[in-house]
């Protein structure tokens, strides 16, 4: 019996394309887990992975999709069992592994997280990696101590962003959204932030290696010159989570603000995290992210719809967070 994927292939002269396609199960890779999948979304990475020449992607042909959640159809592992409810973000699957975009994938278990209590699969997936990835930030900066001053959260109407100032909101701090879209200030207001910061007010660079003490804590996931600036701008003491380079890789930068002022700059990686702290996230997420918030930033799409959801989210013209329903 076939199901639905999305297939990216490429031709003879290089060029990769993206459809859907049916295939049968015994061409899903080896693994331990047989998931029906229910819902997957859209990231940075599956936009690489969707666009001209693959980006990430080194075998063809290839069904991305790095976040899926569904049911378990068929287990080897002791640690699942048919019918249990699943998610999975992370491992470099819809990457270098056939990810979630169909109806169905076979991963390795340990790859894999129990649902918890208080989400469903849709939510999950309206969560995904941005979702996960800003309540790792959050934890991070709790962990290294939250200051006084606002927090303040780059890229704000993306996917990591809207999560990320839900949750911060939600935990009673207040957000400074960075945008460079006027037109989603309501948008990231309804989400919790109180204050909104233009984004060409905060992405130039400055000669000036300090600036005021403005903020207690910051999530950036803009990187570049805007995160070179913000370390100027932090409290004494404050952290910043960096979880993207959509500004770019480079950091143009001076050591002073980490020598006299204390700042730390915290790496976030989502891709590899231990099991325990993947439990341990996806717990918080579903305690301290407001789900009516959640709702408000879902944009339902469905497979076919995936190839220009990839051109979209690599130009920054994706607000919130894609839900995927890969069954529609």
């Amino acid at each position: 019996m076939g199901f639905n994927a999305l297939l990216v292939r490429k031709d003879d002269e290089g060029k990769t394309s993206a459809a859907v396609e049916q295939i049968t199960e015994d061409q899903l890779p080896d693994g331990d887990v047989t998931v029906a999948v229910e819902y997957s979304t859209v990231n940075y990475k599956d936009g690489l992975c969707l666009g001209p020449g693959g980006g990430l992607v080194r075998n063809y042909p290839h069904v991305p999709g790095i976040d899926f959640a569904g049911t378990v159809e068929a287990s080897n592992d002791d640690r699942y069992a048919p019918g249990d409810k699943v998610v999975l973000t992370g491992w470099r699957v819809g990457e270098a592994h056939w990810g979630g975009y169909a109806q169905k994938a076979r991963v390795k278990a340990d790859w894999l997280v129990p649902l918890p209590e208080g989400l469903d699969t849709r939510l999950a997936m309206a969560v995904g990696t941005a979702g996960f990835t800003a309540m790792l930030a959050v934890m991070a900066l709790e962990y290294h101590g939250i200051k006084g001053g606002p927090v303040l959260v780059t890229g704000a109407a993306g996917g990591v962003g809207s999560v990320a100032v839900a949750i911060l909101s939600a935990l009673g701090h207040e957000v400074a959204g960075v945008t460079g879209r006027p037109e989603t200030a309501d948008y990231l207001k309804s989400l919790g932030a109180s204050q909104i910061v233009a984004r060409e007010d905060i992405n130039e660079t400055t000669k000036r290696p300090l600036e005021g003490e403005t903020w207690g804590g910051c999530v950036d996931a803009v990187g570049g010159p805007m995160l070179a600036r913000v370390l100027g701008q932090m409290e004494y003491g404050a952290s910043v989570a960096a979880v993207g380079l959509a500004g770019g890789a480079g950091l143009p930068a001076t050591v002073i603000p980490f020598l006299l002022r204390g700042v730390n700059l915290l790496g976030i990686d989502s891709v590899m995290q231990p099991y325990e702290n993947r439990l341990r996230a996806w717990e918080r997420i579903s305690q301290d992210l407001p789900m009516d918030k959640l709702e408000a930033m879902v944009q339902p799409a469905t497979l076919t719809d995936l190839p220009k959801l990839g051109a979209d989210i690599l130009k920054g013209q994706v607000k919130g967070r894609v839900v995927v329903d890969v069954n529609a």
